[in-house]
């Protein structure tokens, strides 16, 4: 990469000191952040003409310009790398964005007769958390366990004020009723310790109540209750399968392991609590970093930011920040002791040996996917940007279509792409207001319109300022949204159409379209935005046509609900029926009252 004089400055003053440095593309974008324990030789090391990863030459190829901050510690750009990353999202950096947080399960102590429930959201709340749970045990699986073997609380009624009497759940035997007092505070807590000492692992008093209940409804022949307990013991007996051979039966931790083939890498994590393993997770990771092992220390600041911190975490291999990651989490764990160990025997070497074969394995057989999934998102808006000439990499992608049946119900649709993946809580729909008629054209003049005006305002009621606005359409489309993007002079947002017949990309003020190749990343990622936003347009016109199919003259009938009309129509068969009816016939329908009966008739002869 040629540097231009900016860096070139600001790489000549870089201090000797700990701190992060945050790489900036040609449009100011933030692409990769990172902390250093002394900046100048960090961050020099990415220029200099040294043998790199595939990833490391592709982001430095990207960089234009940096920044940096000075911290008094390791332990403060630790903190401060972890919320800059959060911050900007930057794509070179291991996110944590895989949709659901694990699931634990939270009791109030604090509660007079606590329930358990289950959360995937950990709150400084004085309530006790148990997992998390992740690939492998289902949490709802381990609850059935508990509401089985143990007869607590499962309902949420307050029960300050004594209930007059019991739910069905106190015949079945799943609760001790302590809404009528059944069961006194003192004994309930003592059922809720045993339920508790399961969840720390130990299963041998839960095995022995399930065993009895079973055979005491076998007994009965009460089978169907029994296959119930039997199943929950098939589900006891796969969880104490995954306890480790040599491993004390209380002990907890989490373990870490990376590999990486130079461009992507792996992390998988186990979970250990009470002696047995609740998950392992795998995690495909894109980092750039030139010490391959910093990889860990940025994917746990992102982990333990949302997951309980255990007593004790184990790595396959030391890294530079790992006291100061030690001070980190310290800090952040609600008491008791906290340690950071690399290993050198016994089980906990044997868990970071799995670790590791976890990943590795990930990597033989997973990662050619991550790969690919990498050259169709943030490859592809790559792409896009050189083959469009783009003057900045299109991390937001908008695209709009319009949908209508001989111009009745036009709508149209906003449709976001972030780093060439569907952003669906970001989509959009809009009824066409100002337009009579099948015009696409001033269709779509109007929605580029409205959306144009909010960003004037900075009103972010549709998100933040697209990078891209791609138009389904040719250049009649095309024409009107940029004019509508003139009117409003609004700037530094780029422009396309994508004509479906022959795939031809038009920009503004060029008649000769762009042809990208058939199997170009770059037109296969447009393709896929103009489908969705397509799909998204087509799904809510049908939905406004259903329901003005399914609409009758006695809608909007002041005082007549569903309950009413559905009376009416079973009495009456047909709107023409009820409108030939009597007012006394009318009010022969329970709740149609004479003033009701009355503004049926003035309103079905308008």
């Amino acid at each position: 990469m040629e540097k231009n004089e900016i860096l070139i400055q600001k790489l000549q003053s870089l201090p000797k000191k700990s701190g992060v440095y945050v790489m900036r593309n040609s449009e100011g974008q933030v692409i990769y952040v990172g902390k250093a324990k002394n900046l100048k030789n960090r961050v020099s090391s990415y220029f200099q003409k040294t043998q790199k990863t595939e990833k490391v030459t592709s982001m430095v190829s990207h960089i234009y310009d940096l920044d940096y901050f000075v911290t008094l510690s390791e332990l403060d750009a630790l903190a401060l790398e972890a919320t800059l990353i959060k911050k900007y999202q930057p794509h070179y950096n291991i996110l944590l964005k895989d949709g659901k947080a694990f699931a634990y399960i939270k009791i109030n102590l604090n509660d007079d007769y606590p329930k358990f429930e289950i959360t995937r959201k950990l709150k400084k709340d004085k309530c006790k958390y148990f997992g998390p749970y992740i690939s492998g045990i289902s949490v709802h699986e381990v609850l059935k366990i508990l509401n089985l073997a143990f007869p607590l609380k499962l309902c949420s009624k307050n029960l300050k004020k004594v209930q007059k009497r019991e739910c069905l759940n106190y015949s079945l035997g799943l609760c001790s009723a302590p809404c009528t007092r059944k069961i006194s505070r003192e004994e309930y807590h003592k059922i809720l310790k045993k339920a508790m000492d399961f969840l720390n692992g130990k299963d041998e008093e839960v095995e022995k109540i399930l065993q009895e209940k079973m055979q005491i409804n076998a007994n009965h022949e009460n089978f169907e209750q029994a296959m119930l307990f039997r199943d929950r013991l098939k589900m006891l007996e796969k969880m104490k399968q995954r306890v480790i051979a040599s491993v004390p039966k209380y002990f907890e931790c989490d373990v870490f392991a990376y590999k990486s083939d130079g461009f992507m890498g792996a992390i998988s994590m186990i979970v250990l609590r009470g002696g047995k393993i609740l998950g392992v997770q795998n995690y495909a990771v894109v980092n750039p970093s030139l010490d391959a092992n910093d990889a860990i220390s940025t994917f746990m600041t992102q982990y333990y930011d949302k997951n309980k911190i255990p007593a004790l975490v184990l790595i396959d291999e030391e890294f530079s920040y790992a006291e100061s990651m030690m001070s980190f989490l310290k800090e952040r764990r609600e008491g008791g002791a906290f340690a950071i160990e690399v290993p050198k025997k016994s089980y906990k070497k044997r868990l970071v040996q799995m670790a590791l074969e976890n990943a590795d394995n990930f990597i033989s057989n997973s990662l050619s996917k991550e790969r690919q999934k990498f050259a169709n998102s943030v490859g592809a808006c790559q792409m896009l940007q050189s083959s469009l000439g783009l003057s900045r990499y299109p991390k937001r992608m908008e695209c709009y279509d319009i949908s209508n049946i001989s111009g009745t119900n036009s709508v149209a649709s906003m449709v976001v792409f972030e780093n060439g993946e569907p952003d669906k809580k970001s989509y959009r729909k809009f009824k066409i207001k100002t337009v009579e008629g099948p015009n696409d054209f001033a269709s779509m003049f109007e929605i580029l319109s409205r959306r144009f005006e909010k960003i004037v305002k900075d009103d972010q009621v549709f998100g933040e300022k697209p990078d891209l606005i791609v138009i389904d359409g040719g250049k009649g489309q095309l024409k009107k949204a940029y004019q509508a993007m003139k009117e409003f002079g609004v700037e530094n947002i780029e422009m396309i159409s994508l004509a479906k017949k022959f795939e031809e990309i038009y920009i503004p003020n060029n008649p000769k379209p762009i042809i990208l190749a058939r199997n170009s990343a770059g037109l296969k990622l447009l393709q896929r935005l103009r489908d969705e936003a397509h799909r998204f347009a087509i799904t809510f016109h049908r939905s406004l046509r259903t329901k003005a199919a399914t609409s009758s003259k006695l809608d909007g009938i002041k005082g007549l609900g569903e309950s009413g009309k559905k009376k009416l129509l079973k009495k009456f068969k047909t709107i023409e029926n009820i409108k030939n009816a009597s007012i006394d016939e009318l009010c022969q329908i329970p709740r149609i009252t004479l003033e009701l009966a009355q503004s049926i008739k003035e309103n079905l002869n308008k």
